[in-house]
């Protein structure tokens, strides 16, 4: 794309990196902060870049910390019997803010996918195996999405629980509450039917 000016190119070019964001929307925030919003897009851009300076990950969990040890990990009020394993910082915040959950997470930063050069180290495993082996937590639930990865990925973090001895438990799958069964896709209603419970 062809602007006149090549800092306004690069710009458009580097809002891409966003996700879901494409040439157009790319194009339309650029000019949108250029036209009418020059300071917070100087707000914006000093933000992020302190974020990107100044947040890593947590020693114990791998969520985003401005701390060795993030807060969530530091709270002596949280349950450490309980260890809620997720994919991304994504999930653990959703879990967090929609749940009454008080115990701590371990975030995986992805799922198991050989072909993106995703296996037991990237995702941490040795450190969780690690924690596990610990002693202190009773139950490992199990919070990883329902893709094919996803299954793959808590296959292995089973694995790792059996081996130190701890309970895990997975998220249940199925129909949304409040769903109608003419409109729920086949595979969401076939994990639901092969997983009832009794009432």
């Amino acid at each position: 794309m062809t602007t006149g000016s090549p800092l306004l190119t690069d710009l458009i070019e580097a809002l891409r990196c966003l996700p879901g964001v494409g040439a157009k929307t790319a194009q339309r925030m650029a000019f949108h902060v250029l036209e009418r919003d020059r300071a917070g897009a100087r707000r914006l851009s000093e933000r992020l870049a302190l974020a990107i300076e100044k947040v890593g990950n947590c020693g114990r969990c791998r969520g985003f910390s401005e701390q060795e040890i993030c807060s969530l990990c530091a709270n002596a009020s949280r349950d450490k019997h309980l260890l809620c394993i997720v994919e991304t910082p994504v999930d653990q915040l959703a879990i967090e803010t929609a749940t009454g959950y008080r115990g701590h997470y371990f975030v995986l930063l992805g799922r198991l996918s050989p072909m993106d050069g995703l296996g037991p180290k990237e995702l941490g495993l040795d450190l969780l195996a690690a924690r596990l082996g610990e002693g202190e937590i009773t139950e490992m639930i199990v919070a990883t999405n329902p893709t094919v990865e996803g299954e793959a990925t808590a296959h292995m973090l089973s694995q790792l629980a059996k081996a130190a001895d701890v309970k895990a438990s997975r998220l249940a799958h199925g129909v949304p509450l409040g769903g109608e069964l003419e409109f729920i896709d086949r595979g969401t209603l076939a994990h639901a039917f092969g997983g009832r419970q009794s009432l």
